[in-house]
């Protein structure tokens, strides 16, 4: 017949007795909480005829005895074998490690100010590091363009490029088709109804689309590469591509950098396409501007500086989503929780980051008068 699992107190001393394993755990609890325990400096833990343990009942153990230690008085363990011995300990370790991060999480303001501040002193050294290797990367492979894959290259160019046309283009002809409803709506009290047309093409050309489709592609495809390679992280394919000797810069960063460089530009030059098209339909049926009228106007007071600006902002925009995304894929260290929430900072760096830099070129551009 099985002992049951008992614990019981005689002259100072806590026997326990039985399977310390987790089915008996409740039973243990409730009779520990109906026992009178000793008032003793030093108590002395019986546990020679337990027959066997879990992890459950250890720790069930170890909080008994710390709670003693807590009151001020001593705790000793005796007969426990050797292999419950080693799972105690075990569960001691982990207890005291707890014990330091409660401790840390107490720790005052400028402690913890100082660990944040270490710990995003490290990110940007390993953000620089990132960039620095990939710069160098970039740079061997236009000297030796042999070494570029070509064929992952034009894989990723369809993926990001071609399939993201149809989302693009229809976001940015509702943007078009929404700042020209909105302009036409003041426009019209002032008897101004050509005037749309520098609305529409100026802040399109200019700021907006580039801007949108950069956002798109940030949500669409920078997400893409962070989940990608975080998950070749944590199921081990990067370690396995190493041991091959082949570089994950050459074989993961560069193919999607050049990619997005190529596709974003193009990208931007259909949205552009589609915006004004979405403004001209705005302008013909609000303000009676047909399209011979809205053409005429469009040459004439939209400057090709302005599609220029535009457009050179979108190499720049590629590169920050690209490398964004695969840095926060290389950051991952865990499991599946850890992919999602690299990913979801990859797309936040990656917006910020481009509305940072489009902020700057304005502030440039406005002192340069362009």
């Amino acid at each position: 017949m099985e002992q049951q699992a008992t614990i019981s107190v005689s002259n100072n001393v806590i026997h326990c007795r039985g399977p310390w394993t987790l089915p008996n755990l409740a039973e243990l609890d409730r009779l520990g909480g109906m026992l009178q325990w000793p008032d003793a400096p030093t108590v002395v833990y019986d546990a020679g005829e337990v027959t066997a343990m879990d992890t459950g009942g250890a720790l069930l153990l170890q909080q008994s005895i710390n709670d003693l230690r807590r009151e001020g008085r001593r705790a000793s363990l005796r007969g426990l074998k050797p292999e419950f011995t080693e799972l105690l300990q075990m569960v001691e370790t982990q207890w005291s490690h707890l014990d330091n991060g409660t401790a840390v999480h107490r720790a005052g303001w400028a402690e913890r100010l100082t660990r944040a501040t270490q710990q995003r002193k490290e990110s940007a050294v390993r953000a620089l590091a990132f960039l620095g290797e990939s710069t160098v990367a970039f740079c061997r492979s236009l000297m030796r363009p042999h070494s570029i894959r070509w064929r992952a290259l034009l894989r990723i160019l369809e993926l990001d490029g071609v399939r993201a046309l149809p989302i693009t283009g229809l976001l940015t002809f509702l943007v078009g088709v929404v700042i020209a409803y909105q302009g036409a709506e003041q426009l019209r009290k002032f008897g101004t109804n050509i005037f749309i047309v520098d609305l529409v093409g100026i802040s399109l050309l200019r700021e907006i689309a580039p801007l949108i489709v950069a956002i798109l592609i940030a949500g669409r495809s920078g997400s893409a590469y962070a989940a990608e390679i975080g998950t070749m992280k944590v199921t081990e394919e990067l370690d396995a591509v190493r041991t091959l000797g082949i570089s994950p810069m050459n074989l993961l960063v560069l193919p999607r950098s050049l990619a997005l460089v190529i596709a974003l530009p193009l990208l931007t030059v259909y949205a552009d396409v589609l915006g004004v098209f979405g403004g001209m339909l705005i302008a013909s049926g609000q303000l009676n501007v047909s399209f011979t009228e809205f053409m005429a106007r469009f040459e004439e007071a939209v400057s090709v500086r302005h599609f220029l600006i535009g457009l050179g902002k979108a190499p720049f925009f590629a590169v920050i989503i690209a490398l964004v995304g695969c840095y926060q894929g290389f950051q991952i260290r865990g499991g599946v929780e850890d992919v999602g929430r690299h990913t979801t900072i990859s797309v936040v760096q990656s917006i910020f980051l481009v509305i940072v830099f489009d902020a700057i070129c304005s502030i440039l551009t406005n002192w340069w008068d362009l």
